[in-house]
């Protein structure tokens, strides 16, 4: 595996930045220096950026990556409480892309200086925002037991076909996507679920399960108590590496995308080297690294994968088509009735 630019490269780019600048006659910006903090999720995720960003991009670059591990949960519970303070002690937040959102709403990210970020031009328009820049994406996916469905799924309808009646799982934790996986063969749309919920009362009457988190929804896949459910592409491509028995369907309707993003705060201490940072998660290595190790295709388009990899965490021309990002006003504003509607009506 190479990276895009290595750490000498990574210096050298830095300088000759700043020497042109200055040649031009405008004022030299000096190279990003000092602690970033970049708040983060654990396990492979933070170890990928240590690998791969920490210890090779930014070694000797003078900047000092420190990891604040949690949920995005905690670290928007904790950028709303330092909202009103001069100095947040984050200058990197990675979020959900629904989290990103919510934090924009609230005014507290930086609108991105792609300037800052020159690997952004390589981004495809259906990534971008103003206020982050998106890591890595994969999109919803059927996975399925083969040894049971023996016509691979071509649609989220597929999951509704009697003859799988009280093997289908959905998981608790993912009503959002559940209630509008459903929606989008029933009338529905990304802005409108309401058709969905109808459709999956049918599935309700048909036996299906319903697991409280991934890990739950992996070991039915693993016990073949569970042949088929909608999931994360990511999540199939590591749950098959571990040797549970899927094969991944792109459904018909479309690719919705899940986007792991990463936003600067607008109250970050050191948002020069924040940028620096962002830029080098969408270099080569670190990109490649993501998709190895945990399935996630990378955003930018210059990346180029091995192609069996490829075949695997990313998508062909034709399905790349018909990637989509949920409508995060409508679940805003929506959220809390979805839940309540899955709550008391679906699981009830």
């Amino acid at each position: 595996m190479t990276n895009g630019i290595n750490r000498r490269q990574f210096g050298l780019m830095a300088g000759a930045l700043a020497a042109s600048t200055a040649l031009s006659g405008t004022v030299a910006r000096a190279a990003p220096s000092g602690r970033v903090v970049v708040g983060t999720w654990g396990g492979d995720y933070q170890n990928l950026q240590q690998q791969f960003i920490v210890d090779t991009l930014m070694k000797d670059s003078g900047i000092n990556v420190v990891f604040d591990t949690a949920n995005d949960t905690v670290r928007k519970t904790k950028m709303l409480a330092e909202r009103r303070l001069p100095r947040g002690s984050m200058d990197i937040a990675c979020l959900t892309g629904q989290g990103a959102y919510e934090m924009n709403q609230n005014g507290l990210l930086e609108e991105l200086d792609e300037t800052k970020v020159p690997n952004m031009k390589n981004v495809p328009a259906v990534f971008r925002n103003n206020y982050s820049v998106p890591h890595i994406y994969t999109g919803r996916v059927i996975l399925y037991n083969p040894k049971f469905v023996k016509t691979p799924p071509t649609s989220y309808a597929d999951l509704w076909d009697p003859q799988y009646a009280g093997k289908i799982g959905v998981i608790d934790i993912q009503y959002q996507t559940t209630i509008e996986s459903a929606a989008m063969i029933s009338g529905g749309a990304l802005d409108n679920y309401e058709p969905g919920k109808e459709k999956l009362l049918e599935l309700k009457k048909q036996g299906v399960k319903i697991y409280p988190t991934n890990e739950a929804m992996a070991q039915a896949l693993k016990t073949e108590e569970c042949v088929m459910c909608i999931m994360w592409n990511a999540r199939g491509y590591m749950w098959k590496k571990a040797g549970i028995p899927v094969e991944i369907a792109v459904p018909k309707e479309g690719l919705v995308l899940y986007i792991s993003e990463m936003c600067v705060p607008k109250n970050a201490q050191n948002k020069e080297a924040a940028y620096a940072y962002l830029n080098a998660m969408m270099e080569q290595g670190p990109q490649t690294a993501f998709a190895e190790s945990m399935g996630y295709a990378p955003t930018n388009s210059t990346v180029k994968l091995d192609p069996e990899l490829a075949k695997l965490v990313d998508y062909t021309e034709e399905q790349r088509k018909s990637l989509m990002v949920q409508k995060m006003d409508y679940l805003a504003k929506n959220d809390a009735a979805l839940q309540d509607w899955w709550n008391k009506s679906f699981k009830g």
